[in-house]
């Protein structure tokens, strides 16, 4: 029979402790501060693989994966939106999917973000704009590449864009981005 451990292995977990106090001596009453004691931290790295579904949106990702740029339309009325959806705002229908990819666009509204959330704050400053998009009734917004947010301008409004896609899908919004079409 083989022999069982009679102790545990210990290994170096990767924990930071903060304020870990505790007194040298054995004495009982030199524990009363424990009641007073602030309460222990550890700093460990936290690590999670979340599995998560598109649903009904995972044709629009599947689209952009391929370099298609898919909209969303209730069948009866013809609304139609740029981004997924999968039931009609009005109506509550269900919609269908359509392909917008080769539809002129053009820049609608823009702005110059000079910040950003953790992922975009290395890009910074960069240009958000507002695509509107020949059919659609709704308006995209995405990044604008291929123009300079130092030398912004109103000339900008009314431009004719088209989308460009991410060679590497991430299967995010951003896989696609529009940028002026050469004249």
């Amino acid at each position: 029979m083989a022999k069982l451990p009679s102790r545990r292995e210990e290994t170096l977990g990767g924990y930071v402790v903060h304020g870990l106090p505790f007194p040298a001596d054995t004495d009982p009453d030199s524990l009363a501060f424990l009641k007073k004691m602030a309460p222990i931290l550890i700093e460990q790295e936290y690590k999670i693989t979340y599995l998560h579904s598109y649903g009904q949106d995972s044709p629009w990702f599947a689209g952009l994966t391929n370099r298609r740029f898919l909209g969303s339309q209730d069948t009866k009325s013809g609304y139609t939106y740029a981004n997924p959806r999968g039931h009609d705002m009005f109506s509550g229908a269900e919609t269908e999917w359509i392909d917008i990819t080769e539809r002129p666009a053009k820049v609608h509204a823009f702005t110059v973000c000079h910040f950003g959330s953790e992922e975009f704050l290395p890009e910074c400053p960069f240009v958000l704009a507002l695509i509107e998009i020949e059919g659609v009734n709704t308006l995209f917004l995405t990044r604008l590449m291929g123009v300079d947010p130092y030398q912004a301008s109103l000339d900008w409004i009314g431009m004719e864009v088209g989308p460009n896609f991410l060679r590497n899908s991430k299967l995010k919004p951003t896989d696609v981005y529009f940028s002026p079409l050469e004249k």
